[in-house]
This record gives structure tokens, C-alpha cells and sequence, in this order.
């Protein structure tokens, strides 16, 4: 029985059945199928990054970062025709130890240069993706509370997404998209100190280090790939009780950079002492990259380092194609894990495998 309360021994006392509840969902409501949005054409993207609409400049740069063969073929159309517009920046590559202070630098630089030259500022940050969740916060804007909201700057982060050399590539191509909208200042952001370094001077004018004094041994600082890459070599926080700690660590800085060959610019890197918390110092700091940039114009090693980035782009994707080539081949996806396990067996050695996979490879392209 539903209702037990019911039965005769219970006299005197009824349950009566409750009222069925209506649907949450109301009967007369017509769901409409949104429109699906239309895809814009090659010449619509190109007519509104050329004409300054950071709108269509953030969904291009999404068209650039989509790993959907249709999206590449239309975001490569795009770069080629927008290439004619682009070239005229000053692109400035800033690294740096996590916790230096990078993001919080890039909101002082780029108000400050905004404010002393005028022009346009777009800031690329790189922000690395999670091993285990593949995700990624992407809160650089966060940590640049004015620069974010300033309408002459544009600030786009990028997921690594396990693929530094992709993502540098694609930031490459992003460069093109924001100098054809009119940004004559590009900041590109890096992971932290690491592989990333490489990439990102491989696609900028002037690569500024950022280092911290007061952190343990400075010399842990001077590694010489990083540092015959910079510049420029800045060190924050030099405030308070920081300030003759900054003082020491910059003269460490000096005098290690003494002992390295010298640059093929021709430039001598400077060390200088700031703070971008309380944005002391940032002036002098700009007026060293713009006396390199004069520097380097005058004797021909801007352009010269401009055609040889784009020499070394070119063997990148060259090499990046031939790798998505050999994994998404049919005869290597069938075989690759054969082999994976003979060489975990103990029964081929790791080079013997990798000789018969790309043997198979370069014959079945014959």
C-alpha cells in the first residue's frame, strides 16, 4: 500500500495523494537553435586587422592558434596577406626567473612607454600548461591591472600546451598579425628560464633578463646560455632594504659578463637596478633598449638579425612538418608501438628502433 496510513486499524485518520509537480521546464517554450556563427572570409579578417579592430585581431590570433587543418589553411592566407603591413615594431622578448617580476614589470614598461612615446603596445605572454591536466590559467592580465584596461594595449596569453616549439611559432605568426593592426611595440613574455629563451629570441629585437638579488647565490644567475642571449640584464626589487643587495648583484652581473665573447652586435650588454612596484628606474631601462635599437639600425645588425629570424622560422616549420608527417603516418602508427616494446623487452636498442621506423617511414614515401 502507497499510503500505510490508510489501513483500517489507523480509523479516523486519511492520507490524501499530493499533487503532481509541473515540469521545471515550461511546455510552451519554443527552444530556438542559435544561428551557428558564420566564418569570416580571408579579406574580412585582413580588412579589420589592418583597420585596428582588436576584436577581429583576438579571433584571428585564435583562427592562428586552432589546430584544425581548415582553421591553419585559412590563418596562414590570412598571415601571407597581412605580411606586407607588418615589420615596423620594436619587439622586445622579457624573461626571467618565476616570482622576478615579470608580469608586473611589463604593466610598468608599457604604461610608461605608452605614456613617453605614444604608439600602440601588444603584450604575448606564453603561459605554461599543466603536465598532468593539460590546463592552463592563462592570468596574466591579473597581474597587469592598468596595462589591461588601456585602450591603446592588446595583451594576449597562450597555453603551451606541451608544445613550447608550437606555441613559440604560432607567437611568431601572432607578431605579423599585431604589427599589421597597428601595435608598433611588441612584449613577448616568456615561460621562465628554460628551452623558451631560445624561441622567444628568435623572434625579437631586444632580449631583456630579469633577475632578483637577495635569493641565495647570484652566480646561480649567470648561466651562460641565457645570459649571452640578453641584451639587457635588469635587477627588481631594488628598493628598501634591497637596494645595496641589487647594487652588489649588478656589479656580480658586470663583471660576469666581462668574461663572455663579445656579442655579434657589437653591443655591450648593460645591467641596471629598479623597481617595478614602485617604478623607479624604468626610464633608464627604456633608454637603454632604444639607444640598442639605435645602435644596431646604424650598423646594419637590426636587419641582418630580422633575415636570419626569418631564415630560422623557416627551417622550424620545415622541421615541425616533417615530424607531424612521420607520427601521423599510417605505417609508423601501426608499428611505433612494436617497437616501443622490443626496445622496453630488452630486444632492439633504442636507436635500432628509430633506424627501422624511419626506414619504413622513407621508403613507404617512395
Amino acid at each position: 500500500m502507497k499510503h500505510p496510513e490508510n489501513n483500517e486499524e489507523y480509523k479516523g485518520l486519511t492520507v490524501n495523494e499530493g499533487v503532481a509537480q509541473p515540469s521545471v521546464v515550461n511546455p510552451y517554450l519554443k527552444l530556438k537553435k542559435r544561428p551557428k556563427k558564420r566564418q569570416m572570409s580571408v579579406g574580412e579578417y585582413v580588412e579589420g586587422i589592418v583597420k585596428g579592430d582588436v576584436t577581429i585581431l583576438s579571433q584571428a590570433v585564435t583562427l592562428v592558434e586552432s589546430v584544425k587543418p581548415e582553421h591553419q589553411v585559412l590563418a596562414q592566407e590570412v598571415i601571407e596577406k597581412c605580411l606586407p603591413y607588418s615589420g615596423y615594431s620594436v619587439r622586445i622578448g622579457i624573461s626571467g626567473v618565476p616570482g622576478a617580476g615579470k608580469s608586473t614589470s611589463i604593466d610598468v614598461f608599457g604604461l610608461h612607454v605608452l605614456e613617453e612615446k605614444g604608439g600602440r603596445l601588444a603584450v604575448l605572454a606564453i603561459d605554461p600548461s599543466s603536465e598532468r591536466s593539460k590546463g592552463s590559467i592563462l592570468g596574466d592580465k591579473t597581474r597587469m591591472e592598468k596595462l589591461s584596461v588601456h585602450p591603446k594595449s592588446f595583451i594576449r596569453p597562450s597555453p603551451s600546451a606541451g608544445s613550447l616549439g608550437g606555441v613559440a611559432r604560432k607567437t611568431r605568426e601572432t607578431i605579423i598579425l599585431c604589427e599589421a593592426a597597428g601595435f608598433d611595440k611588441i612584449f613577448v613574455e616568456t615561460v621562465g628560464v628554460g628551452q623558451s629563451e631560445t624561441a622567444v629570441h628568435s623572434m625579437v629585437d631586444f632580449f631583456l633578463l630579469i633577475q632578483l638579488a637577495g635569493t641565495g647565490d647570484e652566480l646561480q644567475g649567470i648561466k651562460r646560455g641565457i645570459m649571452e642571449m640578453a641584451d639587457g640584464i635588469v635587477i627588481n626589487k631594488a628598493d628598501g632594504n634591497n637596494i645595496e643587495k641589487a647594487k652588489l648583484a649588478a656589479a656580480h652581473y658586470r663583471n660576469a659578463l666581462h668574461l663572455f665573447p663579445a656579442a655579434e652586435s657589437g653591443w655591450t650588454p648593460k645591467v641596471l637596478t629598479y623597481s617595478g612596484f614602485y617604478n623607479i628606474g624604468v626610464k633608464e631601462i627604456w633608454d637603454m633598449v632604444y639607444e640598442y635599437i639605435d645602435f644596431v639600425k646604424k650598423n646594419g645588425y637590426f636587419d641582418y638579425r630580422r633575415n636570419e629570424q626569418a631564415k630560422y622560422w623557416m627551417y622550424e616549420t620545415i622541421n615541425e612538418h616533417l615530424r607531424d608527417s612521420f607520427y601521423h603516418n599510417p605505417l609508423i602508427t601501426d608499428m611505433l608501438q612494436k617497437k616501443e616494446q622490443e626496445v622496453l623487452n630488452g630486444q632492439a636498442t633504442s636507436f635500432s628502433a628509430a633506424r627501422k621506423l624511419l626506414d619504413m617511414y622513407f621508403s613507404g614515401m617512395k
